[in-house]
């Protein structure tokens, strides 16, 4: 159960003052909601940070006023004139002064009962704005504030700025922030205290408080210590929520897997090429895993390219040699297919049983597989998400492959590593996505890691070029003579079809331009929104050639394998992520010919798309890549965070990130060395801690404890 003391937050955001079903609709819009909420609650205002602030702390006479600053003003109501009849669009105004001049307050489309309320004549009143100069006269048009003197504490002199939506006005959402903010309790302190008194950082409450009632201008900068403060509570619960599982996971009953070697040696003579030192380092971790009585959890990276399906291929074979059985699941049914068709030759000539299970395979032919499957018939079962269903019911599961692991949830992870049956299966997740330390801390953390970073012998380098959307005639012309060669060309594009609101090239229009300029029976199409057998069928004629260009969208990202492919053109290349260039670069320079790779890009290229696009042409390495990636669009963002399904932060995008995630794993991994089960006093305000953050799947573990 949550701890009582944070129901306040975790209550509904219509709980407070002033919030309807409208503006509970637009709080929905406006604020990042978790995976899950449905509907936003008072937390999530609290982790709605400010992005700047308006100071109104200038409280000059009206003689002194500058023009174009933002000032406040104690005025006397002289008098009110509205628009002359007739004349709508005239403003209303309303004639104030101080003891050293007169300033007028300018309201367009007003409703005059409400001014008259606000503004009654002979009243002193504290307003705040905007100061313009209409002619002669000062003027403040529709000032943010009014208010009388003795409400003068209302009026915010440093008001914070948070996002907003259309229909929400910050005026709205700082009175919701208020209400908010005095909800937060005083909560147990779960940061240890020398640490704390060394950074010189407030309590919880207090860094809350300030973060929404900003007393310095530098209060909203998120390296102010408050806020520095927060970001590592939320990096601390992150990393305890880690190691947890981590932890968990490894006290879990293993299974010490003790092989022959017999049926690896057949599937060496099977490759086509001789393993890299990596590869082979990559193994003997992984085969020293499956022998020690603790349960595995490694995660594989390889750059593309790098051979991890041959290392998930002899690393199911040592499961198989142990007289067990091993699955593979990928989390695309072409993606699945591809891993099929890669194996099963391999597979077959070392004696290996294979099957394949996706959504697609139904009735008889699904029975079929399934019960050869409960029978031990099958050795290695590839297949989609559709292996989580109960029905789906393995003889002896030891090992369990999942590639593209963000892909997929920890819950989903957990559910083929239970089909182990008495004990739970070894698990090797697989990432062709290069992932930067930092990354590995704060996503897997609960992994060990092995890396690929070698290419296969005879490998080429991509050739990579730029050419402004300008030159995209001479592109195609340059293809033309390429397919007369028999080359087969990837064309990727952002969009599936042009919807009049966008200017990027979408695959349906840049494929029918293709097939008039290059021929109809050459070109292809293939998106996401395509049914799978149409999607599988387009796939297969490329791969056998009957099909020279693939005009596509990013769906042939991971994964996809056609070694006689040697060109991608990426068009609108400014449009993409530098992890997704990389990615579909890729998917040539996988055969011995020579590749190369067409960046098009619509120009002038901003400075960020500028550096992506240069550090494509200089470097292939992925993981040089994934850093500079990293560099450039902040650890929340990274890798495609918010299409992968990888945890975004709330609060902890700031300066000096990587330092306070290196202490906050640290204090993590030293805190549950000294209390596992979290039952001291600050493993008690731990638990708050990870209550607060939500981070579920620890919380599940120490409920079950």
């Amino acid at each position: 159960m949550r701890p009582g003391v944070l129901t306040p937050l975790f209550a509904s955001a219509q709980s407070l003052a002033g919030v309807g079903p409208r503006v509970l609709l637009l709080l929905k819009k406006a604020l990042r909601l978790p995976p899950g909420v449905s509907a936003p609650r008072v937390v999530d205002l609290i982790w709605h940070a400010p992005t700047g602030v308006i100071d109104r702390r200038a409280e000059p006479t009206v003689a002194d006023a500058v023009p174009g600053t933002i000032a406040t003003f104690a005025v006397r109501v002289l008098k009110h004139k509205g628009p002359p009849h007739g004349n709508a669009k005239a403003p209303y105004k309303v004639a104030c002064e101080d003891e050293t001049g007169r300033i007028d307050l300018v309201f367009f489309h007003a409703e005059r009962k409400f001014i008259e309320r606000q503004l009654p004549v002979g009243s002193v009143r504290y307003i705040s704005g905007r100061v313009e100069r209409y002619g002669d006269a000062l003027q403040m048009a529709h000032p943010d504030y009014i208010v009388p003197p003795e409400a003068r504490a209302e009026l915010p002199m440093l008001e914070p700025v948070h996002p907003l939506t259309a229909g929400l006005s910050g005026k709205v959402l700082l009175k919701l922030m208020r209400q908010a903010v005095e909800r937060v309790p005083d909560l147990p302190e779960w940061q240890e205290a020398r640490w704390l008194a060394a950074r010189g950082w407030p309590s919880f409450r207090e860094a809350v408080a300030r973060l929404h009632n900003p007393q310095e201008s530098g209060d909203v900068s998120p390296g102010a210590p408050h806020w520095q403060r927060l970001a590592f509570d939320e990096l601390l619960a992150g990393q305890v929520a880690l190691a947890m599982v981590r932890q968990s996971l490894k006290a879990q009953r293993g299974r010490a897997i003790a092989a022959t070697g017999a049926i690896r040696s057949k599937l060496v003579d099977a490759l086509p090429f001789a393993l890299t030192r990596s590869q082979v380092r990559a193994l003997g971790e992984i085969e020293a895993d499956m022998a020690a009585p603790q349960r595995m959890l490694r995660l594989l990276q390889g750059d593309v390219g790098s051979g991890k399906t041959a290392v998930a291929l002899m690393a199911m074979a040592i499961a198989v040699e142990a007289g067990a059985q091993a699955a593979l699941m990928a989390p695309t049914e072409v993606l699945a297919r591809q891993h099929a068709e890669t194996i099963a030759p391999l597979a077959d000539k070392a004696g290996l049983s294979v099957g394949l299970l996706t959504g697609r395979e139904k009735g008889k032919p699904r029975a079929e597989i399934l019960g050869r499957l409960a029978s031990g018939e099958i050795d290695i079962l590839i297949g989609t998400h559709a292996l989580f269903q109960p029905e789906v019911v393995f003889r002896d599961l030891a090992f369990a492959v999942i590639d593209e692991q963000h892909r997929f949830g920890v819950h989903q992870r957990l559910a083929l590593q239970t089909k182990g049956g008495s004990s739970v299966a070894d698990v090797l997740v697989m990432t062709a996505t290069p992932i930067p330390r930092t990354l590995l801390m704060t996503h897997y953390g609960d992994l060990d890691v092995s890396r690929l970073t070698e290419k296969p012998a005879g490998r080429k380098p991509v050739v990579t070029t730029l050419a402004s959307l300008d030159r995209l005639e001479e592109v195609i012309e340059g293809l033309r003579r390429a397919l007369a060669e028999g080359a087969q060309v990837y064309w990727v594009c952002p969009l599936i079809e042009d919807t009049g609101a966008s200017e990027l090239a979408a695959a349906e229009q840049r494929h029918a331009h293709l097939a008039q300029v290059l021929g109809a029976g050459q070109v292809g199409l293939l998106h996401g929104g395509m049914p799978g057998r149409v999607k599988d069928a387009t796939m297969a004629a490329f791969a056998e050639g009957r099909l020279q260009v693939l005009v596509s969208t990013t769906v042939i990202e991971v994964g996809v394998n056609v070694p006689n492919a040697t060109i991608m053109v990426i068009e609108h290349a400014e449009r993409f992520g530098l992890a997704q260039l990389h990615q579909l670069r890729g998917r040539v320079g996988r055969g011995e010919r020579q590749s190369y790779c067409v960046l098009i890009y619509k120009p002038p290229l901003g400075e960020t798309a500028e550096q992506r696009l240069k550090m494509m042409r200089e470097t292939e390495d992925g993981f040089l890549i994934a850093e500079k990636d990293l560099e450039l669009r902040g650890g929340g963002e990274v890798l495609g965070a918010r299409q992968s399904g990888m945890p975004e932060f709330r609060i902890a995008n700031v300066p000096g990130f990587e330092l306070l995630l290196a202490a906050a794993r640290d204090d993590a991994r030293l805190l549950l060395n000294d209390d596992p089960a979290l039952t001291s006093p600050r493993g008690a305000a731990v638990r708050t801690l990870l209550y607060l953050f939500e981070c579920d799947e620890a919380v599940r573990l120490f409920r079950a404890a």
